[in-house]
């Protein structure tokens, strides 16, 4: 079974809340259950459910600590094919300086739409068609760059172009692969919810156990474990919520573009 997407249309907020009350609800089941064993004759012995506990909390920590670290790499590779794809932009764009025209005027507009259309993209959530409309106009690039090496009396200037529109395309593709491929899978996510249900259930059925009332601490663990779990959802969202990769470097080179046309 697939759980591709399975949180992608979930509000952060919406996590959070259905996080905590998962978790208290685990716990609080586990507690009455531990209570409810502990009164019978032959119930289990205390210290042995608290080394199972502990157990199962070092393995769920393991567990959000691997998942953090996948959602950290993910947002940290966004972040650095944005950087790099708005270098071999202007890089291309300035080597345009090196073809003849009217093909130099065609490729520099082309290169501003290109920008245009994936910083617009972002700001207002169409991806898909962002990503459409830039490879179509790599294909236009790529025609116009080709017309102008056979046309061009140095042709090995049009081939450091070339190489810069390569390194365009190849960065495109990097890009789009990271922001909406390299995901944490729905089945970790799952797993992951599965665990610290068992978990809280378990640390409720050791506080049952010992015969006492709900200690306060439970309080910080269902908010520590809803915490964390937010802010790794955040983190493999770079586009969305608070923690979100800026598109500055884009914007910026926008900027100089348009500057150049005045």
């Amino acid at each position: 079974m697939r759980y591709e997407g399975l949180f992608d249309d979930l509000p952060l907020l919406a996590m959070f809340v259905a996080t905590m009350a998962l978790t208290s609800l685990s716990y609080e089941c586990g507690f009455r259950a531990g209570r409810w064993r502990s009164l019978r004759p032959a119930h289990e012995v205390e210290v042995v459910v608290r080394s199972m506990v502990a157990a199962m909390l070092g393995l769920l920590t393991f567990i959000l600590a691997f998942t953090f670290w996948l959602a950290a790499t993910h947002f940290d590779a966004v972040r650095q094919s944005l950087l790099n794809e708005a270098t071999v932009v202007k890089t291309a764009y300035l080597r345009a300086d090196l073809l003849p025209e009217p093909h130099r005027t065609e490729i520099r507009n082309l290169l501003r739409e290109y920008v245009d259309v994936r910083v617009e993209g972002v700001r207002s959530g169409k991806l898909q068609e962002a990503v459409a409309r830039s490879e179509e106009i790599h294909r236009q690039l790529w025609s116009q760059a080709v017309t102008a090496r056979e046309k061009s009396s140095s042709p090995i200037f049009a081939g450091y172009f070339i190489q810069s529109l390569n390194d365009v395309i190849a960065l495109h593709t990097r890009r789009v692969t990271a922001g909406l491929e390299f995901r944490i899978p729905g089945t970790i996510w799952v797993v992951l919810y599965v665990i610290i249900t068992l978990a809280a259930a378990s640390v409720g059925c050791h506080g049952g156990l010992t015969k006492t009332s709900r200690p306060l601490v439970a309080v910080a663990f269902v908010l520590i474990i809803s915490v964390v779990m937010n802010l790794i959802a955040d983190l493999d969202r770079p586009g969305k919520g608070a923690l979100r990769v800026r598109q500055r470097a884009l914007v910026d080179l926008q900027r100089v573009m348009n500057a150049s046309m005045r």
